[in-house]
């Protein structure tokens, strides 16, 4: 039950796991869409800013949010107040204020979701209409913080050169993070998204003045993040007196366009070096007390429990899991993919255990938690604040989304990734719904050996489908080759056999599977007499395997091209409208990065000696740039 919109955005592949999670989210973006987007649809079902700025990219890939998301944004003009502060949530409640620099503003990070939200309705939706009209509510805005936003930090206990600043400061921050939330890089980061929003809206509307004023002064606030966060010399990218790891740290930096291009091959790499901590929070260590030790020794076989002497404990893994917060989830997994990992993106959200949608699942979740930990009395179970994964599976793990500097939803941007290896994924696929039409993409790994275990080793095929609308057009950009002699090839159409009966076959096919149960197949349950957990198998949906009905499509291809030269030298090709068929051959699997376990960390990727790939030497990206509405923040 929520507001009448359009549901265009869906993701398939060959993962339960990843299937689980972005149904997780989908199911409670659904209900949590009702006149405002709520945090929960039974206790607050408050429109919280922050909540919109982290999981707005998923909505948006998934519905149709042009009407909805102009209503939120006139929602917090109408609760502007006088002096320009926005407020936390669209309709002023009095909540946190304390966490905002003051003068009635809601926490920085809440209270910018306004024009952060225009610019994404912008790149989506093209409503330039839009833009004239709140254009004067954002500027003022921005002059609030010009004015308050130094001297509010000070009241809240931030010294200028942060000489006594340990992370966890006053805020909200990266909300319901693991690690320590460093909050004065979310307040500050997100004081530069706001004078980058108005510099990209001032762009569309012809005001060259604004324009230039706004990218000043959102370099000038970027110059001092990054002046501070290199002073230690570490190249870590903290504060400078961080002693711990706090987020977001470098992934948020790295995403938006704050490190500088110099320093970003060894932020990264240094990222690298972080590890998991040991997670005893209530209701997991009531949990282990109520498990039986056979139960607990199968757990720390498959690297969910760590067995310390006699004890079992619960742990949340940098890169086999989350702790990250709302925030840093899409920073890591975009970062990670962007820049050539995305094999260590799959494996954080293929995780098991602790920290995890798999965990969630195993308690028989159908939608999303509030926090990576169980909780029986304080957070909600139906929540999407974490769920930015599932527009990063749409534009990553699939390889779709709306292009970064389109308006309209007029461009889309088509980079599949692949794993190293088929044992993680064999298959995914996605469509991106549009003002112009529903874009598509699936790919598949073809003649994979019988023996499961060359699947680390094997040449291969990769067959990639691609569906643009009349109207649109698209970029694509493919993995650089896994080796010498990989080749790749593009035939087209512009003769498209009948859609709908395509899709209908594919929904059938995918509907009947799902209703024999092929998803998610175990969960725990409690036996109240005992007072012991166990394992239960079922036969569940959620979670169940698909392919694309792009698959079904047999048209008359035009002859091949050989594009194997523009990927090596990282040229994306412009796609007109028409259906796109691309083979891949001699793609070379590889065995994936072990690290060293659970807790640890991946030292391969942080020694001296390792070169990180071109992704991040690529000069272009080094900046933000006045057109793109996805790097803003």
């Amino acid at each position: 039950y929520r507001t009448a919109m359009q549901e265009w955005g869906t993701f398939d592949s060959s993962s339960v796991l990843l299937n689980g999670g972005y149904e997780l989210v989908k199911n409670s973006m659904r209900s949590n869409l009702l006149s405002v987007q709520s945090d929960c649809p039974h206790r607050e079902k408050l429109p919280y800013g922050g909540d919109l700025i982290a999981n707005s990219p998923s909505a948006m890939h998934m519905f149709d949010m042009s009407a909805f998301y102009k209503k939120t944004i006139r929602d917090w003009m109408d609760a502007q107040w006088d002096n320009g502060a926005y407020t936390e949530t669209s309709v002023w409640q009095d909540l946190n204020d304390y966490a905002g620099i003051g003068k009635g503003a809601g926490e920085t990070v809440w209270a910018t979701a306004p024009p952060v939200l225009t610019v994404r309705h912008m790149q989506h939706y093209g409503d330039l209409d839009l833009l004239k009209e709140s254009i004067g509510s954002h500027t003022r805005w921005l002059e609030f913080l010009n004015k308050e936003f130094d001297s509010g930090m000070i009241k809240k206990g931030y010294d200028k050169k942060l000489k006594t600043y340990r992370g966890d400061g006053s805020g909200l921050g990266d909300w319901l993070a693991l690690p320590v939330k460093d909050t004065y890089l979310t307040h500050t980061g997100f004081y530069m998204a706001s004078s980058r929003c108005i510099a990209y809206i001032s762009n569309k509307l012809g005001n060259a003045k604004m324009r230039k004023k706004s990218v000043l002064l959102a370099e000038l606030i970027r110059n001092r993040i990054s002046s501070l966060y290199l002073w230690n010399g570490r190249d870590t990218f903290t504060y400078p007196m961080a002693r711990y790891p706090s987020t977001p740290g470098p992934e948020m930096s790295l995403f938006a366009r704050i490190v500088p291009g110099e320093k970003r091959c060894a932020v990264l790499k240094n990222w690298f070096r972080r590890k998991g901590e040991i997670w005893d929070g209530d209701e997991e260590t009531l949990f282990l007390n109520e498990l039986d030790s056979s139960y607990a020794e199968q757990l720390v076989n498959a690297g969910v429990l760590i067995k310390d002497d006699e004890d079992y404990l619960f742990s949340n893994s940098q890169w086999q899991g989350f702790g990250e917060g709302i925030f840093s989830i899409r920073y890591a997994l975009k970062t990670l993919s962007d820049m050539g990992f995305h094999h260590i993106a799959l494996r954080k959200a293929s995780g098991i255990g602790f920290g995890t949608t798999e965990y969630m699942l195993t308690h028989n979740a159908t939608t999303m938690w509030e926090t990576w930990w169980r909780s029986e009395d304080v957070y909600s179970r139906n929540h999407p604040m974490l769920g930015a994964i599932a527009e990063w599976m749409s534009s990553s793990v699939a390889g779709v989304s709306v292009h970064p500097t389109t308006v309209g939803g007029r461009q889309v941007l088509f980079w599949p990734r692949f794993p190293k290896s088929a044992t993680m994924l064999k298959f995914a696929s996605s469509i991106q719904g549009t003002p112009v039409g529903d874009f598509a993409i699936a790919w598949r790994f073809e003649n994979l050996p019988e023996d499961k275990s060359e699947y680390y080793s094997a040449l291969v095929t990769v067959r990639i489908r691609l569906l643009v609308p009349p109207g649109g057009s698209g970029m694509l950009r493919l993995p650089l080759p896994s080796s010498k002699t990989t080749k790749i090839r593009i035939s087209h159409t512009n003769s498209i056999p009948d859609l709908d009966a395509a899709r209908d076959e594919a929904n059938r096919k995918c509907t009947n599977r799902r209703k024999h149960g092929l998803g998610f197949h175990w969960n725990w349950e409690y036996d109240r007499q005992r007072k012991k957990w166990y394992t239960h198998s079922s036969r569940k949906s959620i979670g169940t395997a698909c392919e694309s009905f792009l698959f079904n499509l047999t048209p008359d291809w035009s002859e091949q091209a050989d594009i194997t030269h523009d990927v090596v030298s990282r040229t994306d090709s412009k796609l007109s409208a028409g259906l796109y068929d691309l083979i891949v051959t001699n793609w070379k699997l590889e065995k994936e990065e072990e690290g060293t376990g659970r807790l640890g960390n991946i030292p391969q990727y942080f020694h001296p000696n390792y070169k990180p790939g071109p992704f991040c030497n690529d000069s272009h990206s080094f900046d933000w740039h006045i057109d793109d509405a996805a790097h803003i923040i």
